[in-house]
């Protein structure tokens, strides 16, 4: 009987812990909470289409339009001058950059001058006899001549046989002789052509100077070019004396060039145009780097905008009654930062910022600016009040 208890309490205590277990299981059971719709705040713009100039960003190294690569023709010893052959020199138009001793080359050409005289003197007893129709003029010419000045030119020739009588007496030749050493003694001496500055000297004073040895680089510094490469597609918008912003690396400064050259020939490894930009200013330097904005051409009816919220496959986001919808759209130009579209209704509400996760159909509200500078100066008016 003890036995028959005990297992009719231990089966009782066991169905009462089925059912507490059962009642404690459905107590924990709570409804799940429903997620709440997200809605996020955007930033728009309306679309107003426009003449939008479309500038073509390029960039360079500066270089001076005019350039002298100074090389001897003659052979001598460098000689000092009033001022000395340096690296950043500057000189004046006409000023002698380079002298090279021509002591004994200058002695060979008066022998010379000093001959022509004695054969132009030695036909003058037989001009008065048998020419004195042309006696005066070749006296003049004697009478003019100095040695210590350039050889005049010879008397013009007015018959043939003053010709003939001139030409048996050797006299153009040797004056023709005479020419040519005074222009090789020119060449002892190299002038500056244009006012500007030495950029490179390679020789300095008492240097044996050999015939064909570069001396050094001499440059203008009051005009500069850059040399640009702009896509071929561009090529037939650019005009000769279009204006062109430049500025350098920190955007500090600012200058205004001119297109000067465009190449008329495409570089076939690279499809681009070379270009050449013309630009004056006292601050600039060779070598210096800057960027160039070309104005090419002007789009209108379009809009510019960040290329982040043009999306894949030419199609931009726009807003219609709290929701996102898509639309295809037409870019005509990509700049590093920007893009030029076309084909966007008038007062099309856009997003000016992306937004991530973004998809056609989202619910979204917009951000008003207006109203929260309300908020904030109701809010200062009441603290002031109190």
């Amino acid at each position: 009987m003890r036995k028959i208890i005990l297992s009719i309490l231990g089966l009782l205590l066991i169905v009462v812990a089925v059912f507490a277990a059962k009642k404690i299981v459905d107590n924990k059971r709570r409804p799940k909470p429903k997620p709440a719709k997200v809605i996020k705040t955007v930033f728009v713009d309306t679309v107003k289409n426009t003449t939008i100039p479309i500038q073509i960003a390029a960039n360079g190294n500066l270089t001076a339009k005019r350039r002298l690569e100074l090389y001897s023709e003659v052979q001598g010893i460098f000689r000092g001058g009033s001022q000395l052959f340096k690296t950043g020199q500057q000189y004046k138009r006409g000023q002698a950059l380079i002298r090279i001793d021509a002591s004994e080359y200058y002695a060979s050409v008066q022998s010379a001058k000093s001959n022509l005289y004695n054969l132009v003197t030695s036909i003058m007893p037989d001009l008065r006899l048998d020419y004195p129709e042309i006696y005066d003029k070749w006296q003049e010419y004697l009478n003019t001549f100095d040695m210590s000045k350039a050889t005049p030119k010879l008397p013009e020739i007015t018959s043939d046989k003053e010709k003939y009588f001139i030409t048996g007496r050797n006299i153009f030749t040797t004056y023709y002789n005479v020419k040519n050493q005074e222009q090789r003694l020119a060449k002892y001496t190299i002038s500056a052509p244009f006012e500007g500055v030495l950029t490179e000297a390679l020789v300095t004073e008492g240097t044996l100077i050999r015939q064909g040895q570069k001396l050094g680089e001499y440059i203008d510094t009051s005009t500069y070019e850059m040399q640009v490469a702009i896509g071929k597609e561009y090529g037939d918008l650019l005009q000769v004396g279009e204006s062109v912003e430049l500025s350098n690396l920190n955007k500090t400064k600012t200058f205004t060039g001119k297109v000067a050259r465009i190449n008329g020939s495409v570089n076939q490894a690279t499809q681009t145009i070379t270009t050449f930009i013309e630009v004056a200013d006292p601050s600039l330097r060779e070598g210096m780097y800057l960027e160039a904005n070309l104005d090419a051409k002007k789009e209108e009816n379009a809009i510019e905008i960040d290329r982040g919220l043009l999306q894949e496959g030419d199609k931009l986001f726009v807003v219609r009654d709290s929701i996102l919808d898509i639309i295809d759209v037409n870019p005509v130009y990509f700049s590093d930062k920007k893009v030029v579209l076309k084909g966007i209704p008038e007062e099309t509400i856009i997003l000016s910022k992306s937004v991530p996760g973004a998809y056609a159909g989202m619910l979204i509200k917009i951000y008003q600016e207006k109203k929260k500078n309300v908020l904030i100066d109701t809010a200062v008016s009441t603290t002031k009040k109190q």
